[in-house]
């Protein structure tokens, strides 16, 4: 097992597929206790996520120094937000134009979710349990990120780049390739993870990255130490180390933390 050259300071973590088991809504309980001895020896962690709002249990387990929200786009420290990146007018029009047809298309702000859910397609479950709007009610000045799911959506992200290069587009791709997520310029794991470093004052070879999915690419390839949860090819010329499963994270913590221990 590979641990980190230098002794992490920072430990940065996406969630499903990485932290907890995809669409979970809780860490398991050796990482969880992984976790603890961690913080009792003064490292810091950090939440990078897709998701626009993590769990609550998530955040118990983590007590995270910051989070970052719908890849980045979003930064907050102990609550407050730091950066909030939104599209502009144009940005957003052109992100909306698509001709996928039967697509679902959900548009999130800080505080809401709005949806185009065409007649027919299913909703998925944890869009059922989440109170949401029409999408033609968004308030548009105010969106940070965009999902389409469709099985053609490459079609439209290769469209879409053409015409604003600037945008961030992550997923139509595996292990998603029904899958698209457009967020506006910066809004990436790996923006968000440096500005988090600099704001807690770590130096970037302090930092290791937890991630399994194309949207973590950015967080490990600036991460001083990478570890590729998972074994997504995409990833693998950015991981120092390869941890097969969520469930066997906690393994390579409690190892980690084993080996500060010894040197503290």
């Amino acid at each position: 097992m590979s641990l980190p050259t230098h002794r992490p300071q920072l430990l940065a973590f996406d969630l499903d597929g990485t932290l907890i088991l995809e669409a979970s809504l809780s860490v398991p309980d050796h990482t969880q206790t992984a976790l603890g001895r961690l913080r009792g020896l003064g490292i810091q962690t950090a939440i990078v996520t897709g998701r626009d709002h993590p769990p609550s249990g998530v955040l118990d387990a983590a007590q995270p120094a910051a989070v970052a929200t719908s890849n980045g786009g979003r930064i907050e420290f102990a609550g407050r937000v730091h950066q909030e990146l939104r599209f502009s007018e144009e940005e957003l029009a052109s992100v909306l134009a698509h001709q996928l047809g039967n697509a679902r298309v959900i548009a999130f702000t800080s505080s809401a979710l709005y949806v185009d859910m065409p007649p027919g397609v299913a909703a998925p479950e944890w869009l059922v349990r989440r109170e949401h709007y029409p999408l033609s009610e968004a308030p548009m000045g105010e969106i940070i990120k965009v999902g389409f799911y469709h099985p053609e959506v490459a079609s439209w992200r290769d469209t879409l780049r053409g015409q604003h290069a600037q945008l961030v587009y992550t997923g139509a791709q595996p292990p998603y390739p029904d899958f698209l997520t457009v967020t506006p310029s910066g809004a990436d794991k790996g923006a968000a993870l440096s500005v988090i470093a600099h704001q807690l004052g770590v130096p970037m070879e302090r930092v290791t990255a937890f991630g399994d999915s194309d949207n973590d690419e950015a967080m490990l390839s600036v991460a001083g130490w990478a570890v590729q949860v998972g074994s997504l090819p995409l990833l693998r010329p950015h991981a120092n180390e390869q941890v097969e499963r969520p469930e066997t994270l906690g393994n390579y913590l409690h190892a980690l933390a084993d080996s500060l221990a010894a040197t503290t």
